[in-house]
């Protein structure tokens, strides 16, 4: 599966936009029950004036949420950056830790966002299980689980060492371009002969 998922897309990377640490965290915050265009189109207007912890601060929340007003929860996700940044800058000198535990203990910050950014910012062959990868997941038979966890928990098992890195990005695009939510691209799947799907569509 890897293997056919690796040759069709060699590279795989995050489809938001970002340039720094910090600014993925942003990205990943706001991302919640949002899509990465939407989360695109805030931050190319955010990140200008506000792509560090001490300029976000100086923004503030009212006008940060003005600048992410066209997302999903941006009240709650506007305090959460805010807080998060605080936070930064009161115990990691304005820096991203690359820890899971400190990551997950800033405000906003799941499981999920810590996985992105270790595995996205600094390398570290985590998978962050989201819908896509949930459905993709249990879907085709590759890593079933009741819940994200479980999910994850069998993916680390099974996704083979050389591949663990980027396997939470081919999952990824993968669920959300070909093995959608409501009508699966299966003609157009390159593992469909390896899926455990019963009800795969024929057009």
């Amino acid at each position: 599966m890897f293997v056919r998922l690796s040759e069709l897309d060699p590279e795989p990377t995050t489809e938001l936009e970002y340039r720094t640490p910090y600014e993925l965290l942003v990205a990943v915050i706001l991302s919640a029950q949002a899509t990465d265009v939407g989360v695109n189109k805030a931050t190319r207007r955010l990140f200008p004036i506000a792509n560090t912890p001490a300029a976000m601060l100086a923004l503030g929340e009212e006008k940060l949420k003005r600048h992410i007003a066209t997302i999903g929860l941006f009240n709650a996700k506007a305090a959460n950056v805010i807080a998060m940044s605080r936070l930064l800058l009161d115990r990691h000198d304005g820096e991203v830790p690359h820890d899971r535990e400190a990551l997950e203990a800033l405000p906003g910050v799941g499981r999920k966002t810590a996985n992105v950014v270790l595995n996205t910012a600094f390398g570290e062959p985590t998978i962050a299980v989201d819908t896509h990868i949930f459905r993709v997941s249990n879907r085709t038979g590759l890593a079933p689980g009741r819940n994200v966890r479980e999910v994850e928990d069998r993916l680390l098992k099974v996704v083979p060492a050389e591949f663990r890195q980027n396997a939470h990005h081919w999952l990824i695009l993968h669920g959300r371009y070909v093995c959608k939510a409501r009508k699966p691209d299966c003609p157009r799947c390159v593992i469909r002969d390896l899926c455990r799907y019963p009800d795969k569509t024929t057009d």
